[in-house]
């Protein structure tokens, strides 16, 4: 079983000590989604939502979650990121849409964290420019599909693509 890396001898939570770790490419992808209902999406797509551009705000705040995670987590280091995109399609089979985030450094520590996240604010930005029309709104699904780089090396979810 792994050791958590985050708790010292004593059980007590603490910063890893990254110093000695060499800075390396390190990416990570994570997704949701934001399950609602079908005159809701339609909302989105049209620009008819009262709060303005609902994709655009959702990505622009996925991009300003991960470059603050570590002010939101308190164990996360603050990274200097190389590369957040964030992107939200709408899906009819939902209905809603798809929020992914895709995260890169280089450095000495991955960026999991960051693209979670992204993703995670992404969608609570659409629920909360869109929840005067759907509050049954369900987000769902918000997991890591993919990180590279670093000693534990790559990481791919069951069922993602590559």
């Amino acid at each position: 079983m792994a050791t958590l890396t985050h708790l010292d001898a004593a059980g007590a939570a603490n910063m890893v000590d990254v110093t000695d770790k060499p800075a390396t490419t390190r990416t990570a992808t994570a997704e949701g989604c934001v399950v609602m209902l079908p005159e809701t999406l339609r909302l989105i797509r049209e620009g008819d939502a009262k709060k303005g551009d609902v994709i655009g705000t959702a990505r622009l705040a996925g991009i300003m979650a991960a470059k603050r995670t570590h002010e939101l987590i308190p164990l996360c280091h603050p990274l200097l990121l190389s590369k957040v995109r964030v992107e939200c399609e709408p899906d009819d089979a939902l209905p809603g849409l798809r929020v992914r985030a895709e995260v890169r450094v280089q450095g000495p520590t991955g960026v999991e964290m960051e693209a979670l996240t992204a993703v995670s604010v992404a969608c609570l930005t659409i629920y909360d420019m869109v929840k005067a029309a759907d509050r049954a709104m369900r987000i769902e699904g918000i997991r890591l599909l993919a990180k590279d780089g670093g000693r534990s090396g790559a990481y791919l979810a069951e069922g993602a693509a590559p």
